[in-house]
């Protein structure tokens, strides 16, 4: 066997690990719960019962089995570790080859409402746009990738594992997309592939200023907003960053044993990072969407993996090394996104910009149509 291999996979998850699923959480111990108290000390024990009750009795998990199991899937070996990805070709000649980098807590599940008009354009409405050959992997150690066998997972390892993957399918010239994880992996990719990165489409990208007076002086009103949403997120909202940055092992025991736990500490994510227009996390992301990704999770048993990934972040002494010189195009939506121009331009050859007034964190999710237009728009005008 070729250790370059590419293998066809389908998934079957066994019966036995959905009923061991529906044990568990009909087990739950759960918190009481004081009247009067909302969201603000995290996802209340009534909401998360009831959608708990409606995982273990009404969703039905096959159905996204099958929906996933009708695109090519396969998996390959690089750098030790297994990857497994989605890979559906266009149906119109010279479509551009491009990845899409999901995040946490997102998984391939994210993108399925982008494959069909990303790869065949004209039956969905956009004959004029140009098609695209998606590559869609699960992150080393997440979903049907992992989990991982050994550490030392940082960005600039995952960047060049996939670009190793990109070459391994014949792509000499490519696209890449990402956001959350993948707003670092896309950038890193351009560094260490920039002979065959044609460009990086990011979302949620963070942006740090470096202390230059005037670049607070020239920042708009609403980008003063931004920079205030942000610090609002380090002051109260980065506890499960600094956690899984620090002690990841701690956490992921918990969440390898209660799917409730699981539930919890991914749905509490979907209520905070989504347009907060939406009263409740489902209002934003299709409520079954939000259950497949968290069973993706629980499912493949990687809380270790994807804790430690934020591990090798924060020790990761090349996080802020510069990220290349490809063109870069940057989406900002509305809540959950933080990123301002001009403190982009400091670290990335940024050649678009577009800001949208809906959607949040999960734009594949809860704006499907905003990212694919603001993709085809920006590696359309690479082509030309």
């Amino acid at each position: 066997m070729s250790n370059n291999e590419i293998r066809p996979f389908r998934i079957d998850i066994p019966q036995a690990d959905i009923d061991d699923l529906r044990d568990r959480l009909a087990r739950t111990r759960w918190i009481d719960e004081v009247p009067g108290t909302g969201w603000e000390r995290g996802v209340p024990t009534s909401y998360l019962k009831e959608l708990a009750g409606y995982w273990s009795e009404k969703f039905d998990w096959r159905a996204v089995e099958a929906e996933l199991n009708a695109y090519p899937q396969f998996t390959t070996t690089i750098d030790g570790q297994n990857i497994h990805f989605l890979h559906v070709r266009s149906t119109e000649e010279n479509a551009t080859p491009l990845l899409l980098i999901h995040g946490w807590p997102s998984s391939v599940v994210d993108f399925l409402d982008l494959i069909g008009p990303l790869t065949d354009p004209k039956a969905h409405g956009a004959p004029d746009a140009p098609a695209f050959d998606l590559v869609i992997p699960s992150l080393p150690g997440y979903g049907f990738s992992g989990p991982l066998t050994e550490n030392g997972w940082n960005d600039g390892r995952i960047a060049a594992a996939f670009a190793e993957l990109m070459a391994r399918l014949g792509y000499d010239r490519y696209g890449v997309q990402g956001g959350d994880h993948g707003s670092f992996i896309a950038p890193a990719l351009g560094r260490v592939d920039a002979d065959h990165v044609a460009g990086v489409h990011v979302n949620a990208l963070v942006t740090f200023p470096i202390g230059d007076p005037s670049d607070f002086a020239a920042l708009t009103e609403a980008e003063q907003a931004r920079l205030a949403a942000m610090k609002q997120f380090q002051d109260d909202g980065a506890a499960y960053m600094n956690l899984k940055g620090s002690r990841p092992n701690t956490i992921a025991q918990l969440l390898a044993d209660s799917p409730t736990g699981q539930l919890g500490w991914i749905v509490e994510k979907y209520q905070e990072w989504t347009d907060q227009t939406k009263a409740l996390p489902e209002d934003a992301v299709d409520r079954d969407r939000l259950l497949a990704n968290v069973s993706v999770y629980w499912f493949t048993d990687t809380a270790r993996s994807v804790a430690g990934m934020y591990y090798e972040r924060f020790h990761d002494a090349e996080m802020f090394a510069p990220k290349g010189t490809v063109p870069t195009g940057v989406a900002v939506f509305k809540d959950g996104d933080y990123a301002i121009r001009r403190f982009a331009e400091k670290s990335h050859n940024v050649t678009h910009w577009s800001e949208f007034f809906s959607g949040g964190h999960f734009p594949a999710l809860e704006v499907p149509d905003l990212l694919v237009g603001d993709i085809r728009e920006f590696f359309g005008s690479l082509a030309q």
